[in-house]
């Protein structure tokens, strides 16, 4: 409690399996809590991920001061499937959580303690793409990576004019209608991943950039459709599109059947789960692509295998598990 003490209520929703919160206030004496003005209560509101994002827990970290989140990520196949397989469901990666300067709304990333998990690093730099060019990006395991990329652009002439219908719709409706594949102006520009070498399958996290009557605004969106699956499109909120410049960077880590992606510098995080049958482990491939008329510049692209971790390491001494060696015990701690 206090003067500068900002509140989050969150709610995880059974019916959309999402989301949501507010900023705001709470009364301790009333036991009751203040949205901020102006901030949605509601399903059109802000969420903490935009896609498969469930029921998650936080931690607050005295030795590091910050707040750990950590979610769920539920399955997107077939009920058969999780039962073939004999589980369903999966904890996403652990983000850090803060406050955005604004005070309305919060930014999250990975924590900072995953790079140690980073293995062989390949890099890109200075790579222009024209419509129709992609480029391969060779030297890691795909399906098991952290990547960051920024991208940049010479002008904002080519952005395409914003419809101000789209301030009224549901993301997932514009990023269904543009879609990765159509050619457009600044965008869509792309990157696949855990694609197939002749990309018979892929998954596109793309961006296209609009103009607006006052300022540029960008739609990030991840579509799995091209893996044959079914899996809900993915994509930023609309009421608060990103302002840009001339640079966009993303941040993704990629494990298998889970693909976790940061932008705006954390206010967007957009995690799913994608099925690939053909870029399966050694078989999956990471492609930048620009499907726009505008040249896009990959200005820095880092690119790391992760390695596995170290869980379940056998115990030599299980002193603690009689009950009768607890001096032994308190001697350990």
């Amino acid at each position: 409690m206090g003067q500068n003490v900002k509140h989050v209520l969150k709610v995880s929703l059974d019916m959309t399996r999402y989301e949501y919160y507010t900023m705001g206030t709470y009364n301790k004496k009333k036991d009751k809590y203040f949205p901020d003005e102006g901030l949605v209560d509601g399903w059109a509101g802000l969420r903490l991920d935009y896609e498969n994002f469930y029921a998650s827990k936080t931690f607050f970290d005295p030795s590091t001061n910050r707040r750990i989140l950590w979610g769920w990520a539920n399955e997107s196949d077939a009920v058969q499937q999780d039962t073939n397989k004999g589980w369903a469901g999966i904890l996403l990666i652990p983000r850090k959580v803060w406050l955005d300067p604004s005070g309305k709304q919060l930014l999250q990333w990975p924590v900072v303690e995953l790079e140690k998990l980073r293995g062989h690093n390949v890099q890109l730099s200075n790579q222009k793409l024209n419509q129709g060019d992609h480029v391969q990006v060779k030297g890691i395991t795909v399906a098991q990576a952290d990547v960051d990329v920024t991208f940049s652009f010479p002008s904002l002439d080519k952005a395409e004019p914003f419809d101000p219908k789209w301030a009224k719709l549901d993301a997932l409706d514009v990023c269904a209608q543009k879609g990765s594949k159509a050619p457009g102006g600044l965008g869509p520009f792309r990157l696949l991943i855990l694609a197939s070498e002749n990309l018979e399958e892929f998954t596109p996290i793309f961006f296209k950039v609009f103009k607006a009557a006052d300022k540029h605004k960008v739609l990030l969106c991840s579509d799995a459709r091209s893996l044959k699956q079914y899996l809900l499109l993915l994509c930023s909120h609309l009421l608060n599109y990103l302002n840009i410049l001339l640079v966009i960077a993303l941040s993704f880590q990629i494990d298998h059947s889970v693909v976790e992606s940061f932008g705006a510098g954390g206010r967007i995080a957009i995690s799913s789960r994608v099925y690939p049958t053909i870029a399966v482990s050694e078989k999956a491939h990471l492609y930048v692509f620009n499907n726009g008329n505008e040249t896009i510049i990959v200005e820095n692209l880092n690119a790391w295998s992760m390695n596995l971790l170290v869980m379940n390491v056998p115990i030599k001494d299980r002193v603690w598990e009689n009950p009768r060696n607890y001096k032994e015990i308190i001697k350990k701690m």
